[in-house]
Formats: C-alpha cells, structure tokens, sequence
C-alpha cells in the first residue's frame, strides 16, 4: 500500500538529477520502479531526492506515520511498530521536515488566532545566557516575560493552520503584521 502511494505521488516527475521529462522504464529494485532519464543517463526511482530516500522497511512507513501524528514519543513509537529507538529516532528527522514544507501560502475566509507562551529553551547551546533549570522548571518571574517565547497559530476556517515564532517576551502588534499581514486576503 505504502510504495503504491509513493509510485502514484511521484507519476510524471522529472528527472531529479536534471528536471528532464524524458525517461523510460528500467527495473524494479527494492519494491519500487526504476527509471533512466534520456537526458542525462542517471538511474532514479519515485524516492530519489526526496528525505525518504535509501530508508528501509517502507511497509512499517504508514504506521509510523499515524504515530507521528498522535503525537507519541519516539520510543513509543519505535515500540509500536516494532522497529529499534534509534531508528524511530532517524525516521523521526527524516519525516517531520516534510511535512513542515507542507504549509498553505495564504489562509482564506474568516481568521482566528491565538498565541501560547513557553519557556525559552536553550537546549544544545554551547553557551547559556542564564542559569540551567531543571526539568519541567518555572520562571524566575511571575507573568508573561522575557523568559518567555511566544508561538502564534492562525488557523482558517477550512482547516489550513500556520504557525509562527513571534520572539521572546509578550507579542506586540508589529509582530502580528509582520506575522500575519503576508497570509490573509487582502
């Protein structure tokens, strides 16, 4: 089921290499259909060039996915489709850009939106600009404050949803217009 997605989803693609039109059937290796472009010689299938490409076990890809949008940890994840955590963890990084490019250009119709604040997360960093917290730990200050990052999503009433990352602190309205101005109707 998954590879016949993937083959639908990709009909009619150019070559990945070259953007030529031109190709003709060559094989099937790992499932999948292969091609050779006319223009410049190179071998392709539907997944080439894509973040999905050289990954392994595509029938376990659907049910993975549907853990990915439930929302499950990775180890959950890697539990309930029966793969390692290390490899939960790859597919993880390998999906969820992809379907972060999947946003709409422009939200229609009636608007609504809303704005949640969290604490500023400095995970990774070589250098902190504060002092560690510990796990699940709180502000130095009561109220919204500079320890805050603020995440706005617009969503339309079709569904089509947009989110933003408007700075530290309490949002103000030139964040708003510089945010939303571009995605709503004129």
């Amino acid at each position: 089921e998954c590879i016949a997605l993937i083959e639908q989803a990709a009909a009619g693609r150019p070559c990945p290499h070259c953007r030529c039109a031109r190709k003709h059937r060559c094989g099937h290796a790992s499932g999948l259909q292969r091609f050779r472009c006319l223009g410049c010689g190179h071998s392709h299938n539907a997944l080439t060039g894509t973040p999905l490409a050289r990954l392994r076990k595509k029938e376990l890809w659907l049910p993975y996915l549907q853990c990915v949008l439930e929302s499950r940890t990775v180890r959950d994840a890697a539990r309930v489709v029966g793969v390692h955590r290390t490899t939960s963890f790859r597919w993880r990084h390998r999906f969820v850009p992809g379907a972060m490019r999947d946003r709409p250009a422009t939200l229609s119709a009636i608007v609504e939106a809303d704005e949640t604040y969290r604490l500023e997360s400095q995970k990774g960093a070589r250098n902190l600009t504060r002092p560690p917290r510990k796990r699940g730990g709180v502000a130095r200050r009561r109220g919204i404050n500079r320890e805050h990052d603020c995440l706005l999503v617009a969503r339309d009433r079709s569904g089509r949803t947009l989110d933003f990352h408007t700075g530290r602190g309490q949002v103000t309205v030139g964040q708003l217009h510089e945010c939303l101005k571009p995605v709503l109707p004129g």
